[in-house]
Parts: C-alpha cells; sequence; structure tokens
C-alpha cells in the first residue's frame, strides 16, 4: 500500500482491510526481525502509514503481534478443515490436511516464520503457539482414530496422542524447511510427508508395532 495515513485513499477503505493491510506489514516485519527487534516505525513505514495510525488501529506492539499469531493460525485452521471436510476415507483426510497446511505455509511464509519460529521461545506468545499446535494434534489423533475404529481395532488415547504429536511434530519440521526453499512445491511437500506419515499408520493399523 502506498497511500499515507490521512490521505482520501486510506480513509475511504473499509476499516477491516485498512487493519488487514497493517497486519501485513506487520507480519512481513515480524517474520524478519523478531518481536523484540521490530519496530513500530517499520512497521508503519512498511505499511505507508504514520506510526500513530497504527497504535490506534491495533494498539501496542505486543498486542499488534498477538493479533498476528491469531490471524495466521485462524487462517492456516481454516485451510485445513476446509479441505478435511467431505474426504471420504481416512488417508484422504490425512491427506488433504497435510495438503492444505504446506499449501498455507508455501503461500504464507512470512506467516509461518511468525507462527513457528518467532513465537515459539517468546512469553507471553509461547501459550498461543502451543494451543495452535495442541488443535492440530487433536484432529490428527481422532482421523487416526477413526481409521483404527474402521478397521475393528483400538488403541489406547495415550498411544494415539503420541503418535499425533510426533506427527505433526514431523509436519512442522519439513514446513519450516518448505519456508526456506521457495522453489520447492508444497503438494510434493506434501507428498513426502504422507508417504512417511500413512506408511507408519498403515503399520499401525496392522496391529504392527517394533520392539526392542
Amino acid at each position: 500500500m502506498t497511500a499515507v495515513s490521512g490521505t482520501p485513499t486510506f480513509k475511504r477503505l473499509p476499516r477491516a482491510v485498512r487493519e488487514q493491510q497493517m497486519l501485513d506489514s506487520a507480519v512481513r516485519v515480524f517474520s524478519r526481525r523478531g518481536f523484540h527487534a521490530a519496530s513500530m516505525d517499520e512497521i508503519a513505514e512498511d505499511a505507508g502509514i504514520s506510526k500513530p495510525m497504527v497504535y490506534a488501529y491495533l494498539g501496542t506492539k505486543e498486542e499488534l503481534f498477538v493479533a498476528c499469531l491469531e490471524r495466521e493460525g485462524t487462517r492456516l485452521m481454516e485451510a485445513i478443515a476446509a479441505e478435511v471436510v467431505g474426504a471420504d476415507t481416512p488417508d484422504q483426510q490425512l491427506w488433504r490436511g497435510l495438503r492444505a497446511f504446506f499449501t498455507f505455509v508455501g503461500a504464507y511464509r512470512d506467516g509461518w516464520a511468525v507462527l513457528y519460529r518467532q513465537a515459539r521461545g517468546q512469553q507471553p506468545f509461547a501459550g498461543a503457539s502451543a494451543e495452535m499446535r495442541e488443535r492440530m494434534v487433536e484432529v490428527v489423533a481422532m482421523m487416526l482414530g477413526r481409521a483404527l475404529a474402521a478397521e475393528g481395532r483400538e488403541v489406547r488415547d495415550t498411544d494415539l496422542e503420541v503418535v499425533a504429536y510426533a506427527l505433526v511434530g514431523a509436519s512442522e519440521s519439513l514446513a519450516d524447511w518448505l519456508a526456506d526453499h521457495p522453489e520447492a512445491d508444497p503438494e510434493k511437500t506434501a507428498t513426502r510427508m504422507m508417504n512417511v506419515a500413512w506408511l507408519g499408520a498403515g503399520q499401525l493399523l496392522r496391529g504392527e508395532t517394533w520392539t526392542p
């Protein structure tokens, strides 16, 4: 956006659009600089508006960072939910969810950097990041549980949770790799993760376990 705060062009935009544009700028700056190093001056300059306007719309730097986390986290979860709904089989559910996840990372690399790299070690933001991860683990555990039930098998909730954590953790690590490799194809990356995830889940479905 090139309009300056207070100009007719900026004022004619709906408030929600103005806020989204400011959030876009904040995400870009936070992804590059991190929470502590980023300044409101940088964010205002990137947005093409005055610093007081950023404060007026989105509050303090901490409140702005939280708003960025909430928006990017909501985008990610909604993208996954939209793809998973309507899938007929457990493997299609998992595949669609992984594809949506990696497509999001490929499309919003700055957003992923804020969610995964910048928020995790920073208090009080780590809690929001952990909450999103818990939601993803719950979804994966639920899909695996349904797949096992369809095969007439029962697995302890703890075992399902452990497998779900492993799959989510592996997906996050691979997504972080994808964020650093713009040339990589998100769908191919999802396929690689699906092979790892579903082959392991398939063995679980058949009751195969490894023991030392």
